[in-house]
């Protein structure tokens, strides 16, 4: 038989700890941080950035799925809501005793993007 070594465990990388950034950066600085954290070119960031951007697009057309995940980061949604008719003679809140109208409203589709649990504790 032959002696079997026992397994290493597998150890979890420390944490990067970073300084908190206190200007909000432009598009050319994001590029510029990224490529030099990773070793990639900046053209080369761009255009994953960009990719990124046409595969939300198709996620979240009107014929797509709908919803699109950056894992443990966040969610987009496309969320539906239905149109609302016309309404005559509704109390108006703001001057009691007068009436209003509220005019129709077409349904419409809106973008919510949910936060993930890490994008929650970063903000802690």
């Amino acid at each position: 038989m032959a002696a079997r070594k026992p397994a290493k465990k597998a150890t979890k990388a420390p944490a990067k700890k970073s300084a908190a950034i206190q200007d909000k950066y432009t598009k050319t600085q994001i590029l510029n941080t990224i490529s030099e954290n990773t070793g990639l070119t900046r053209k080369e960031v761009s255009s994953v950035l960009d990719e990124l951007g046409d595969l939300i697009e198709r996620h979240i057309k009107k014929r797509g799925v709908g919803e699109f995940t950056l894992p443990g980061l966040l969610k987009i949604k496309a969320v539906k809501r239905p149109a609302r008719p016309a309404r005559k003679n509704v109390p108006n809140p703001f001057r009691p005793g007068e009436f209003m109208d509220i005019p129709k409203k077409p349904a419409t589709t809106r973008v919510k993007v949910l936060p993930l649990k890490k994008l929650k504790e970063f903000a802690l």
